[in-house]
């Protein structure tokens, strides 16, 4: 098996502990809780989350019109963030993250620009806009249809926070101690695939499945956000439909 990503074919046919000791927290009254090794059911779900991948052949791609950057080049995006910052303050950014499973492995979709440029689907929030609903919108505008049926997104789990501590690339999965206003603010999540769905990608980008293992410890050609993928998800129970 190839270790890089799968190219998707694209048709242009379609548009806590109990209280006891000094230091740790008393137990809230609605809390869940185990005796032993007798878990709750809402435990149960949380500890054993599970999660339905389906076959990548189960969805249909085409094509649709480009969809292009709000900004030209790198250090244009940054100087509209810092415009943008003395408005409204930090930036709120989603993306979300669609599994497939191909020969029994999980595979994320990936949008590739050029060659060497790989993104989740996802962008900017709209000030005040809630991060789920902000989310849906922009999956709808990057993969939604074209022939007026409302897709549905099914968002699952938040499985990333991410911070940009000043006006450059670096992001990081923590606030920096020294930094007091991050200038922008990450969350992924997971979205939970139908089982057979349509999908319409812009003519400018090329959709991928990227296995987990071509992902992992792989920044050099994901970035740090998407070869952490692996280890965000490891924590789910993947079952293959």
């Amino acid at each position: 098996m190839s270790s890089t990503p799968s190219s998707i074919k694209q048709s242009s046919n379609v548009n806590n502990a109990a209280g006891g000791g000094h230091g740790w927290p008393r137990r809230n009254q609605g809390q869940p809780h185990h005796d032993g090794n007798k878990f709750t059911a809402s435990q149960a779900l949380t500890i054993n989350r599970p999660i339905n991948l389906y076959p990548l052949t189960n969805y249909t791609f085409g094509t649709k019109e480009p969809l292009f950057e709000k900004d030209p080049s790198v250090p244009a995006r940054f100087q509209r963030m810092r415009e943008e910052f003395e408005k409204i303050g930090m930036r709120r950014s989603v993306e979300g993250v669609l599994l497939v499973h191909e020969h029994g492995l999980p595979h994320v979709l990936l949008l590739q620009l050029g060659t060497t440029f790989f993104k989740l689907p996802g962008g900017e929030l709209n000030a005040g806009e809630d991060e789920v609903e902000g989310l849906k919108r922009l999956l709808t505008e990057t993969l939604g249809r074209q022939d007026g049926v409302k897709q549905d997104w099914i968002v699952e789990d938040t499985i990333g926070n991410w911070w940009r501590p000043n006006f450059e690339p670096p992001q990081y999965p923590y606030i920096p101690p020294h930094i007091t206003k991050p200038k922008e603010h990450k969350r992924l999540f997971l979205v939970q695939l139908g089982e057979k769905a349509l999908f319409a990608v812009p003519k400018n980008y090329k959709l991928v499945a990227a296995p987990l293992f071509e992902l992992y410890d792989n920044s050099q050609g994901y970035g740090p956000i998407i070869s952490s993928l692996p280890q965000s998800l490891c924590r789910f129970s993947f079952i293959y439909m």
